[in-house]
């Protein structure tokens, strides 16, 4: 194969060249008689693999996979690219869970309370569901109602009972405590209902990229690995 300058031709410099040989990105290089080393279309597709695969897998992992290929560890390599689809597989269930419990609450807002804040049996009486429930939501980290100090007793202020009425609503629909405790917590962490619908959409782009990334990552290195096993 014809030597090439491999960082003009990538625009990478030449220390990062010399740095990824060192690491293990790259294939071995043979050294021309001026002690300099000579890179070939091999290298070149290393590099493009390499680098694609980092936008998918961020650098760490990209490191990993090119390091077992150019052991002649494939299997290795194979399990870390089918790993990162298995997690994207897992992210974009727990986005799609996430959104259908936000379009399964009711669009009218729970009706707000008046008053001081409720007591456990009048939350209960509220909600038409038994005091030890709301107890068990709390358990979960569902709810999380203030304390008097002087007595214990449980308080449920305007946005613990929203919360409840959220609970109550998607326990209707089929979702599991656990699930309940992750969308109200993500509701919490967006800001509220349409803070949420922003942060899904975003979340949804940042998947299908992702997912594009990690595409164009196996392409190149499916590109790499026809070079890397042909007889030189």
């Amino acid at each position: 194969m014809r030597p090439i300058d491999l960082a003009r031709e990538h625009n990478v410099s030449a220390q990062a060249i010399r740095n990824y040989g060192d690491a293990g990105i790259l294939p071995p290089t043979q050294r021309a008689e001026t002690g300099y080393r000579r890179y070939t279309p091999l290298h070149a597709q290393a590099l493009r693999a390499f680098l694609a695969l980092r936008k998918g897998h961020g650098h760490q992992r990209a490191m990993e996979i090119m390091r077992a290929v150019n052991r002649g560890d494939t299997d290795a390599a194979y399990r870390l690219v089918d790993a990162a689809h298995v997690a994207l597989v897992a992210e974009r269930d727990t986005r799609t869970e996430a959104a259908a419990a936000l379009d399964s609450l009711a669009t009218t807002a729970p009706a707000p309370i008046r008053g001081p804040d409720l007591t456990v049996g009048e939350l209960g009486r509220r909600l038409g569901i038994h005091p030890a429930t709301l107890r068990a939501w709390e358990d979960e980290g569902i709810l999380h109602p203030a304390r008097e100090r002087a007595t214990g007793y449980r308080r449920y202020g305007p946005g613990c009972v929203r919360d409840a009425e959220i609970a109550r609503q998607l326990r209707r629909g089929g979702y599991g405590l656990r699930q309940v405790a992750q969308f109200i917590g993500s509701l919490h962490e967006a800001g509220g209902a349409e803070a949420l619908r922003d942060f899904l959409d975003s979340w949804q782009h940042r998947l299908t990229r992702r997912s594009r990334d990690l595409l164009a990552g196996a392409a190149q290195l499916d590109a790499y690995l026809t070079l890397f096993t042909r007889p030189q």
